[in-house]
């Protein structure tokens, strides 16, 4: 890794213009890249009941398992976030999906519960050094169009969430855990593409620092210290909901599927993966109705939009269940880009930390959530956490109180 900013390139630094087009090839080598890494974070998730009759583990411990690989990603994201706004590390991805590579191959060979507890805390670690900086080079690479950015590389994560389960059933759950190995070749295809990506940003990264300075200066005073602390709460507020919600299913909707509706585990997987698609589908819309709207407005769709939903969902058939909650995953999915962009635009010149921040509160949020939802379905049963969560979309109404940060007119950012 390069040491830091002032070590950094020996080349001719890039015009600032250069920057201001949008970098389609480097957002699609992270969104590629991100697609990689949630392929292996989602696999264990994907492997809970496989997990649970293989070691007779109860909804709290694999909670547990999720908290704690949630929870170290929550952890070291912020902290990444703020070193490398400060001293940026080109080759960091790499290293951090080579991280991710080791707790893989560790989770294939564990044979107790302590081993899979520490192989799911290194698959955090790695995320929590990729997710920072790939957000930091997709606003880099944006252009002017930060929100089409960020939704490209968020779909990419959201599909591989999606194939994570597909990729359980049809190779994992028929030949068991020794199959995850099979997985440390997309590990490996991962890190060859952010070496290439790492290049690109050591030769940019002069003239980009230039441009968030000059960003800075010119958002100086826009709004007050209150008004953004404010306006930080509400947005983790909305975080709160949306992943609270999103871990009813990531982690306990084939539960759910096989106590009320007695479908196999491979068929609950099938049905996992039409929910992750939907919402991989739905994380593409965000960003640019974002770009061309206001972040607001699709904040306020993306939460509050989800409750005629998922109020209803608790109440129906199989059918309509599977229909509907394809519904809210692809309404739901579309909240991150805005909520990440939003925030990066209130506070300009702090993209890595913001970035950090809110992939931290998503993955903290997260691992809280698993394991108070796995408490909640020991105790009350996994029908009744649907029918609360049910509720969480609700808390979207704050969205009122967000200011508009939009910088410049519509028709400014349609080139």
């Amino acid at each position: 890794m390069a040491s830091d900013a002032t070590a950094l390139p020996l080349d001719p630094p890039t015009p600032v213009s250069a920057l201001e087009r949008t970098t389609l090839p480097i957002i699609l080598a992270l969104g590629i890249s991100h697609l990689l890494n949630d392929v292996i974070q989602s696999l264990l998730p994907a492997i809970y009941p496989m997990l649970k009759v293989n070691y007779d583990l109860s909804f709290t411990q694999i909670g547990l398992i999720t908290f704690t690989f949630q929870g170290t990603a929550s952890l070291l994201q912020p902290v990444v976030g703020l070193y490398t706004d400060r001293r940026p590390k080109p080759y960091s991805l790499a290293i951090g999906m080579g991280i991710s590579l080791v707790g893989l191959i560790l989770l294939s060979r564990a044979d107790h519960y302590g081993t899979i507890l520490f192989s799911a805390a290194l698959v955090g670690m790695g995320s929590s050094i990729f997710h920072p900086e790939a957000s930091r080079i997709a606003h880099m690479a944006a252009g002017q169009r930060h929100g089409l950015a960020q939704s490209l590389f968020q779909v990419g994560g959201n599909v591989g969430t999606s194939l994570g389960p597909l990729a359980a059933a049809l190779i994992i759950v028929p030949r068991g855990q020794p199959a995850l190995l099979w997985f440390t070749i997309l590990a490996a295809v991962g890190m060859a593409v952010l070496t290439r990506v790492g290049v690109w940003y050591q030769r940019h990264l002069a003239s980009h620092l230039a441009r968030v300075r000059s960003h800075q200066r010119a958002a100086a005073g826009r709004f007050s210290r209150s008004r953004i602390i404010a306006s930080l709460g509400v947005l983790i507020a909305l975080i709160f909901s949306k992943y609270f919600y999103l871990v009813s299913f990531t982690n306990y909707y084939t539960f759910y599927l096989i106590e009320r509706f007695h479908v196999s585990v491979q068929g609950a997987q099938f049905y996992l993966f039409i929910f992750l698609f939907a919402a991989a589908a739905g994380t593409i819309l965000g960003g640019p109705l974002g770009d061309r709207f206001g972040r607001k407005y699709v904040i306020w769709f993306s939460i509050l939009g989800v409750a005629p939903f998922s109020l209803v969902l608790p109440h129906v058939g199989l059918v309509a269940t599977v229909g509907l909650a394809a519904v809210v995953g692809a309404i739901l999915a579309s909240a991150f880009s805005a909520i990440l962009v939003y925030a990066q635009e209130l506070i300009p010149g702090k993209i890595g930390l913001i970035a950090g921040l809110f992939f931290g509160l998503a993955f903290g949020m997260s691992a809280i959530a698993s394991a108070a939802l796995g408490h909640l379905a020991d105790h009350a049963g996994i029908e009744h956490v649907f029918f609360l969560c049910g509720f969480l979309p609700l808390i979207g109404l704050l969205t009122v109180f967000l200011p508009d940060v939009r910088k410049r007119p519509r028709s400014a950012i349609r080139g």
